[in-house]
């Protein structure tokens, strides 16, 4: 059995496990669960998509977010663990064409008294630069 060295461990290198993390390195963008579930659906059942999903997610090697209409989208995770998220950052959706693309810009979270911030999800919606030109 081949394994996926990911930044918490080791997870088992199954079928679906290589056919979803081929998804992600063939895009640069985040994919919404509805586009992997159709391109995989051949292969695998939906629920064997989410569970991996899940897994994938858990264990630092993708980051989910809800996009327009509250539908959820993953993208690669970058230096992040099992034991933390370090994917605080702002989501962009073209209101067009409907990609999705994660931001490197830096947000700030407010202090708020009493509470602790565990996560947090900013998506941004517009025209990307193919959909304005």
């Amino acid at each position: 059995m081949l394994h996926y060295i990911c930044n918490m461990g080791v997870i088992r290198k199954t079928k679906s496990v290589v056919a979803l993390l081929n998804e992600f390195n063939t895009s640069s963008g985040a994919i919404s669960v509805i586009t992997l579930i159709d391109r995989l659906s051949s292969e695998f059942n939906k629920t064997t998509i989410y569970r991996v999903l899940d897994r994938l997610e858990e264990d630092g090697v993708l980051h989910s977010f809800l996009g327009k209409s509250g539908l959820k989208w993953y993208a690669k995770c970058s230096g992040c663990s099992a034991d933390k998220h370090n994917d605080l950052h702002p989501h962009f959706q073209c209101l067009d064409c409907g990609r999705v693309d994660c931001l490197a810009v830096d947000v700030t979270l407010p202090e708020i008294p009493n509470r602790k911030i565990e996560v947090s999800q900013l998506l941004i919606q517009g025209k990307c630069e193919q959909c304005f030109a």
